[in-house]
């Protein structure tokens, strides 16, 4: 039996790897190893989710960014990037059409847009939650203070996703301008945390520079921080960027880190996400059929979605509509999962 076939029985068990062994289980992954990792995966989601898949809402409500962050389309320095911000009043319309069809989290996502204070962003969530009091609100906008984040969390705020990108600061370096810090990425997600946010962090997997070693301490660092969500997918280029001609990150090692972080922590909340479904023909059931069991259609007005570019070539399904949502939640019955739009907070960990 080879060593990764071994291992991956091992973390099927329950077993703790070393980070000696979680690099061994990556670089010499087979197709057995990726099977067994895989139905492991699989019946550890649903015996913590059953066969549910949550809904989430998502609105893309700016592109404008001050970060100048090497692979993102939206980085400030990108001057063909077409602009965009949504105002108030087509937000909460956002919210309101969702909330028509089912939904019951919204995830706010944007760039670090520093018109957006904290006095706006704090009447915007009041109004949302006063509209929609059942519902969860997620934001997905970067680095701020901790003082701004409880603010943000007082008006109702439930949860936040920051992907941490890399744990090893050398490679966050490769990745970033020399005014973005992993230790001040990290001090966020830690504040996030103390503060009471059901917390989302993760990786791009084949960021440029990216070894194995550096995913092992991912895993090792998400092991640690014990994250209520794990936002993951691969690197894909966008040819405005510095790393235009960098290769895409690879599907197949994407879904090979889904079950494994299944595994390393089995009631996290973990998405298929647009990147794994545009790199990949169905990536979105695959990434299901893997361990994840989030799925975020685009709730964003039409005539915004092909401007929030973070990568060329992004999905764009119709998956927002009645009709594309149908069409979801036939693709996901027809693997033996239901689509559901609750509330769906992360179970205690």
């Amino acid at each position: 039996m080879d060593k990764a076939v071994a291992l991956a029985r091992r973390m099927a068990a329950g077993e703790a790897l070393t980070g000696g062994e979680l690099l061994t289980l990556l670089e010499q992954r087979t197709a057995e190893s990726a099977e067994i990792l895989r139905a492991a995966a699989v019946e550890t989601a649903r015996k913590a989710f059953g066969n549910r898949v949550y809904l989430r809402g998502l609105i893309e409500f700016t592109n404008y960014c001050k970060n100048d962050c090497y692979y993102c389309g939206i980085r400030c320095s990108n001057q063909k990037a077409e602009r965009y911000r949504l105002t108030p009043e087509v937000i909460l319309a956002c919210c309101d059409a969702g909330y028509d069809l089912g939904f019951r989290t919204f995830v706010l996502q944007g760039g670090e847009d520093s018109w957006w204070t904290d006095d706006k962003l704090c009447s915007l969530i009041a109004a949302i939650k006063e509209n929609h009091p059942d519902c969860a609100l997620t934001l997905s906008i970067g680095e701020r203070s901790r003082d701004s984040y409880a603010a943000l969390k007082q008006v109702g705020a439930d949860r936040y996703l920051l992907r941490h990108e890399t744990a090893n600061a050398c490679h966050y370096r490769r990745l970033h301008p020399p005014a973005l810090k992993l230790e001040n990425r990290i001090r966020c997600l830690y504040d996030l945390k103390d503060l009471g946010y059901q917390v989302g962090a993760g990786m791009m997997v084949g960021a440029p520079g990216q070894t194995l070693a550096n995913l092992v301490e991912d895993l090792q660092f998400l092991q640690k921080l014990q994250p209520h969500m794990v936002g993951m997918g691969p690197f894909l280029r966008h040819r405005d960027t510095p790393f235009a001609n960098e290769p895409d990150g690879s599907a197949e090692l994407t879904l090979y880190l889904l079950s494994m972080v299944r595994l390393l922590l089995p009631k996290v909340l973990l998405p298929a996400t647009t990147a794994l479904g545009t790199a990949l023909e169905g990536g979105r059931e695959r990434g299901i059929l893997h361990g994840a069991n989030v799925v975020m259609p685009n709730l964003s007005p039409a005539d915004v979605r092909s401007k929030y570019l973070l990568y060329h070539d992004k999905l764009a399904t119709g998956a927002e509509s009645a009709n594309g949502l149908a069409q979801l939640r036939r693709n996901l019955q027809a693997i033996g999962y239901e689509a559901v739009v609750a509330r769906g907070d992360a179970p205690t960990l």
